[in-house]
């Protein structure tokens, strides 16, 4: 069997981008909402039977204890926060697992779940489903794999080779060099994709880089100053190794069982009939669309 594993969070931010907008009666924005549901609902009725989608509840995370400039909420469209609670609870009534995070990360949930599910071997594949490139640290051969459903890319562990320079397990001391804008860190100073993807291809990890540039034997431009960085940054680039590195000990469910889709609940029917009553028009800088497909209820799984 195959897990999926959806990032609602990036599905709902890029639903929100891509559809043009639908409203309630009482002015409620709610298309992302439909979006999400039914590419999830497209997922499970094109053969996916174990799915669960983790969610940011909360946008903050501990990690805003450790660092300021940590993301946050601010800056986020309110028709856009307002629709996270009403995506968890239409997954839930659509029978899909849902975990909604407030004091870790969805991307904490989708890591957890994954090295879980990857534990039972009835277990072929687990599938991540997202181009965050934090997740890129879970892949393993092509047991654990990275699918952007966006562009339809599926990332094994040469693929993450090939595209960040480094393996998996060096993702969170790469992007404590590179840093993370999307998140809100920035690296350190001088630290580029190619010189850390360089020097982590030979070392692994930040503690084993020796401090004398002269043995490490790669190439690097400006290998001194980067060393001088890296000796005056440390304390700064565990920090920021800390904030890239996903938490796997946060136990989700019992078994994979309880992530196999087996039909919407009764409360289902309500809340999809009012998705589709919802008025669809322009939003801005969104240009227009035709209005969005109804909301397709799939079969039950027997």
């Amino acid at each position: 069997m195959d897990i999926h594993l959806v990032d609602g969070t990036y599905e709902l931010f890029r639903h929100y981008y891509a559809l043009p907008s639908a409203r309630e009666s009482d002015g409620r924005e709610i298309a992302a909402v439909r979006g999400v549901l039914a590419s999830v609902l497209g997922m499970i009725k094109g053969g996916a039977t174990h799915i669960a989608v983790a969610t940011d509840h909360v946008i903050e995370s501990f990690r805003n204890d450790l660092w300021p400039g940590y993301k946050t909420h601010e800056g986020v469209e309110p028709d856009l926060l307002a629709q996270f609670p009403l995506l968890e609870e239409v997954l839930s009534a659509a029978g899909v697992v849902v975990w909604p995070m407030v004091e870790f990360e969805a991307d904490d949930a989708l890591a957890a779940a994954a090295v879980a599910a990857a534990t039972d071997t009835r277990v072929d594949r687990v599938i991540i489903c997202t181009p965050d490139k934090d997740l890129a640290q879970c892949v393993s051969g092509s047991r654990i794999v990275q699918l952007n459903r966006r562009t339809r890319v599926t990332l094994d562990e040469p693929a993450i080779v090939q595209k960040f320079g480094v393996s998996p397990a060096s993702i969170p001391d790469y992007l404590a060099l590179v840093g993370d804008t999307a998140d809100g860190y920035p690296g350190l100073p001088g630290w580029g994709a190619k010189s850390s993807a360089a020097v982590l291809a030979k070392f692994l990890h930040l503690e084993s880089i020796p401090k004398d540039c002269r043995e490490w034997r790669v190439n690097a431009a400006n290998a001194s100053a980067l060393a001088d960085t890296l000796r005056r940054e440390w304390d700064r680039a565990i920090l920021f190794r800390r904030l890239a590195t996903l938490r796997t000990d946060i136990r989700l469910f019992e078994d994979v069982d309880a992530l196999r889709w087996s039909g919407p609940t009764p409360a289902f029917d309500e809340l999809a009939a009012r998705l589709d009553a919802a008025r669809t028009e322009s939003r801005r800088p969104v240009a227009p669309r035709s209005k969005s497909a109804r909301i397709v209820r799939p079969a039950p799984e027997l």
